[in-house]
């Protein structure tokens, strides 16, 4: 399928790896030129060599508001405004009982997972208006909809990321500018990894049998009993970055097998 986007320019970020990487391969392969953005900039200059030679890729702490008007200079001088722009990245932040986790734990969460996206998509939002056609795709999480009790600020902050979304689907759609988000759920990404390595380490189980158990215990609707992979969910964001979802706005797509016990 011709996702209708060659030649438009995106930007995705947390795309040093995992979804945003994958998704970057994706929207390069269909024609667009991409610019990847992470924290790490000699690990996301390397990831953007290995997506193409054309591929562009910029470091940038998004939780510091100065780090953000950086990266939108670097940017706009290099590639001017955006048509697409694929928010990925995050952290799983704090974890434990709500009464294990303090205003530092918290903190830290929110600002990565909600306020730096708010920072990243105030220092975008002009550009990708005045074009008059953009894509804007947020990834979320299975979280936002079926909080789990153990990372209670994770859930929050990606529960308002869909707030977010829709909020911004409302103002802008007339404009040209459709906003969606994307929400996976146990994906085959360095952050589940780390999750399985400790869940391995505090059971005495092999990394599979972490996963094995988590699945039983942990998510037992997720009906394919197996962790997704990052190009089934960069599949969905890429439809949503296209010219195909014409028509798409305000909405969330789960890439979750089932994982969220409703409709």
């Amino acid at each position: 399928m011709d996702l209708g986007i060659r030649g438009r320019t995106a930007l995705i970020s947390g795309a040093d790896s995992g979804i945003g990487l994958a998704t970057a391969r994706l929207l390069h392969a269909e024609g667009a030129r991409v610019v990847l953005t992470d924290l790490d900039e000699a690990a996301v200059v390397d990831a953007a060599a290995g997506v193409g030679g054309d591929v562009l890729a910029f470091g940038a702490d998004l939780t510091d508001a100065a780090a953000v008007e950086r990266l939108h200079e670097r940017v706009a001088g290099a590639v001017g405004d955006l048509d697409i722009l694929v928010q990925s990245a995050g952290i799983t932040g704090a974890q434990g009982l709500f009464h294990e986790i303090d205003d530092a734990g918290w903190s830290q969460t929110v600002e990565t997972d909600l306020l730096a996206p708010v920072r990243l998509v105030r220092a975008f939002l002009p550009g990708l208006r005045r074009g008059g056609w953009g894509r804007l795709v947020f990834v979320a999480s299975e979280d936002a909809v079926q909080p789990y009790d153990d990372e209670l600020p994770y859930c929050a902050a990606k529960a308002g990321i869909l707030a977010l979304a829709k909020g911004l689907s409302r103002s802008y759609a007339t404009e040209g500018l459709l906003v969606n988000a994307v929400s996976p759920a146990f994906i085959a990404t360095p952050m589940t990894d780390a999750m399985m390595t400790r869940r391995a380490e505090q059971t005495g189980t092999s990394f599979d049998g972490a996963i094995a158990s988590f699945l039983d215990e942990e998510r037992p609707y997720l009906e394919l009993k197996r962790r997704g992979q990052v190009d089934e969910v960069a599949a969905v964001i890429a439809f949503l970055c296209s010219d195909r979802a014409s028509f798409v706005n305000g909405s969330n797509y789960r890439v979750d097998a089932g994982s969220v016990a409703t409709i």
